[in-house]
């Protein structure tokens, strides 16, 4: 009977076209509102790193002094000093462990035809690329004993890479950059993460990080950092001076085995506390805190409060586009009351009228859906069209495309309850006197 019902659906669509034209317009233009917005709200507090989001940890240890210090205030800047930084890492707490800061430097191409330009980049440790599963179209990252001593090695992002070398394998090739020469290790793959989670303070620009190079090769080289620098307690003047000052401005991230091990690395990162105290350092003695992936994003406050609401005023728009759909499927409803009161006369039973009419308004909704996907797709696109980070986001995946049809089949059945209803109770005697 389904079969029967929904083929009279379809064929109830060429009544009164200019109506059933209005309902589908009106459901998809509602659909596609709130679907573009939803999906850019979940693009950007998904999980983004699922198999480990649970195990990769940012540390947080306050070191700014007492005074005026409220309890459970909100923080300006959650990064670490660099003694901080090179202390957690020598402590080897977890199986992986980086820290990284983003830089800049002037790249001058090996061809000639190409003007030198200035890169941004990000200086953090060889961990890094297993911790966060970057993947590689050519070679590796560079080793521990790159590491160690600071050497000119790079990794490229695949977009300067072809940029700089064609589609040849740059693996091997030298490449001056801040007027040293550099040896390319690795070209990354397709990786561009949005958000990017790790780095989230003070980070790049939407296309990412145009090269990678080791942590102590930057600092050797006196890279001035570029993003968010704190110096609340001030500093002496001198790349030397910034390193041994309170100056907060790189970002730790540790990895457990296991999720279950986080409370060990708490512990560990409290003990280390009570350490830098007795040296003199952490007097505010705020407590020490460990943020997972999630946990970060949210602290960081990646979905804020403008992206709620414009997800709520997106689906207010969808009910005010249900109101008119209930407004449009009484007057189509209507007409037809002649129609069931002699399907009633019949012998149809209020239960049939019911489930015929609402699987016609079922099909209204699948065509809304369709129409409502091209919608989404089209309004993604002008969005992305605002900026390279935006274009990264505004993408929709199999999840969204089952919601987009889901929600507009359900908000079709939910404006056709009350005009199902309303042909449900045409009396048949009244109708078939009337003709």
């Amino acid at each position: 009977m389904f079969g029967y019902y929904f083929t009279l659906g379809v064929r109830s669509l060429r009544r009164n076209r200019a109506l059933t034209a209005l309902m589908v317009l009106t459901l998809a233009v509602g659909v596609a509102a709130s679907v573009s917005t939803l999906t850019i709200l979940h693009v950007m507090s998904g999980d983004p790193i699922p198999a480990k989001s649970a195990r990769l940890f940012v540390p947080f240890v306050d070191n700014l002094d007492p005074e005026g210090y409220i309890p459970g205030e909100e923080r300006e800047d959650m990064q670490m000093t660099w003694q901080d930084a090179q202390n957690l890492l020598r402590s080897h707490p977890a199986e992986r462990a980086t820290a990284l800061f983003g830089t800049g430097m002037p790249v001058e191409p090996p061809r000639k035809d190409m003007p030198a330009f200035q890169a941004y980049g990000i200086a953090p440790t060889r961990d890094f690329f297993a911790m966060f599963e970057v993947p590689f179209l050519h070679g590796q990252a560079w080793s521990a004993e790159d590491d160690a001593r600071g050497a000119n090695v790079v990794v490229l992002q695949r977009a300067v890479a072809e940029k700089l070398y064609g589609d040849a394998n740059p693996v091997g090739q030298r490449l001056t950059m801040q007027g040293e020469p550099f040896t390319v290790v690795g070209v990354l793959g397709d990786w561009n993460p949005m958000p990017r989670y790790y780095k989230l303070i003070g980070s790049g620009p939407a296309s990412g990080e145009e090269f990678m190079i080791p942590l102590a090769t930057a600092t050797r080289q006196e890279l001035s950092p570029w993003g968010s620098v704190n110096c609340a307690k001030g500093r002496d003047p001198g790349y030397a001076a910034m390193l041994a000052s309170e100056c907060t401005w790189i970002q730790v991230w540790f990895e457990t085995r296991t999720a279950g091990e986080r409370a060990d690395l708490q512990a560990f990162l409290d003990n280390y506390a009570v350490e830098q105290r007795k040296l003199g350092r952490l007097k505010r003695a705020a407590p020490n805190e460990l943020f997972d992936v999630m946990a970060w994003m949210k602290e960081q406050k990646v979905v804020g409060n403008d992206n709620r609401l414009s997800a709520w005023l997106a689906f207010g728009f969808l009910v005010l586009c249900l109101v008119n759909t209930i407004g449009l499927l009484l007057a189509k409803f209507s007409v037809r009351a002649t129609e069931v009161g002699i399907r009633r006369a019949l012998g149809a039973s209020r239960r049939d009228i019911f489930r015929q009419f609402l699987i016609e308004t079922g099909v209204v909704g699948l065509a809304g859906g369709v129409l409502g996907l091209a919608l989404s797709f089209g309004a993604l696109a002008l969005v992305g069209m605002q900026s390279k980070e935006m274009a990264a986001m505004a993408r929709m995946d199999w999840q969204m495309l089952a919601l987009t049809f889901a929600l507009s089949i359900l908000a079709a059945l939910v404006a056709g309850l009350l005009p199902t209803w309303r042909a449900c109770r045409v009396t048949p005697a009244i109708q078939l006197k009337s003709q």
